[in-house]
């Protein structure tokens, strides 16, 4: 569904749930979620239905992941930079995180 215009930019090397996820120097974790084809970051903590990036502006909260260990982190706002650790929430926030 998303597809990157153009092909630049360094590679930066991210872990998504345990799994080695390939993203670009410049790019927001949510983005780079994306472009890597996870189609959701998060459920909700009532029906567990999935959530995706929305706004991609920090207005929405849709986009909330664990970002190496701290959670309910907005995913659109954060850089992503190389050996980064994104969970993604499965319902309501573990304590401690």
């Amino acid at each position: 569904m998303f597809k990157r215009l153009a092909d630049t930019g360094t590679a930066v090397a991210i872990v998504v749930d345990g799994k080695p996820v390939a993203a670009r120097a410049g790019d927001t974790v949510a983005a780079a979620l994306l472009a890597a084809g996870i189609d959701h970051c998060r459920t909700t903590p009532v029906t567990g239905a999935p959530r995706a990036p929305y706004c991609l502006m920090g207005v929405c909260f849709e986009c909330l992941v664990t970002v190496d260990g701290v959670g309910s982190r907005q995913g659109c706002l954060i850089p992503v930079h190389d050996g980064m650790k994104v969970e993604t929430q499965i319902g309501k926030r573990e304590a401690g995180r």
